[in-house]
């Protein structure tokens, strides 16, 4: 029983180097891309942009397509990290399973299911941009013009850090492997289908909390760094529901702040 133990533990540690390597590989390629696209916002006349080029005309649907593009791979780099647990566990329950000659399911199948709601999500985000930019609320280098868009934006994330909806969703995201227990599925639809309800889940956590990219601008990558690390903290930190009720209070005084100071 320790020979077996031994090389299950073994081939468990081999596993999760790899899960571990094949994420950090992904979310190191979409920073890179994230990265140069806001060098080339402040270099333009190279015309070696993806997508990021500040318009000051209406955008095309080419534009917007690339624009989605953009989030889509924003998501990719600001949430991925945030999975890794899930998708470690998810790894490693299989592995145990494939040992005991039991039915597992794919690992990347589950990633793609939590990255296509993400996908969804970053299409939504942007039409709002799209939206944003016509009404000229937004500016060409994708920062909120309106201090009172801003500070409803700020208010509004501060609230729902607070709301019995948030406290569910980063219940459940704080808890993969209850999860995982209750609503394990057979095959790669199965896979496929815990990922698309874990990344329900997610967004339902999380997305006001992207909205906050308009505030400090889409393109800012400091920005988007501490977003990204926020919700990372929250979801592992051993006090993560704190946290992010006492970053709720601060979003809600900051915006606040933001209308008064416009108002005066």
């Amino acid at each position: 029983m320790t020979t077996f133990n031994d090389a299950l533990e073994t081939i468990l540690k081999r596993d999760r180097a790899v899960v571990l390597l094949g994420l950090a590989g992904v979310t190191a390629l979409a920073w890179s891309y994230l990265f140069y696209d806001a060098w080339h916002m402040q270099h333009p006349e190279t015309g070696l942009a993806l997508c990021c080029v500040p318009q000051t005309h209406a955008w095309t649907a080419r534009e917007v397509f690339f624009l989605f593009l953009m989030w889509t791979l924003m998501m990719v780099a600001m949430m991925v990290p945030s999975v890794a647990p899930m998708v470690l566990m998810v790894a490693n329950l299989n592995r145990k399973r494939r040992l005991q000659e039991n039915p597992c399911v794919p690992t990347g199948m589950f990633l793609l299911g939590y990255l296509a709601v993400w996908t969804i999500f970053s299409a939504l985000a942007a039409l709002a941009q799209w939206a944003l930019h016509a009404t000229a609320l937004l500016s060409p280098m994708m920062v909120s013009t309106s201090p009172i868009l801003g500070g409803l934006l700020l208010i509004a994330a501060g609230v729902f850090q607070w709301t019995p909806l948030k406290n569910a969703c980063l219940t459940h995201c704080r808890s993969p492997l209850s999860f995982l227990m209750t609503d394990w599925r057979e095959g790669s639809r199965g896979a496929f289908f815990m990922g698309l309800k874990h990344g329900a889940y997610c967004t339902g956590c999380c997305w006001i909390l992207m909205a906050l990219l308009f505030v400090a601008g889409v393109m800012n990558l400091w920005w988007v760094a501490i977003l990204a690390i926020f919700v990372l903290v929250e979801k592992i930190a051993p006090k993560g529901l704190v946290i992010g009720r006492s970053a709720g209070v601060l979003f809600a005084f900051w915006g606040a702040w933001l209308i008064v100071d416009r108002m005066i």
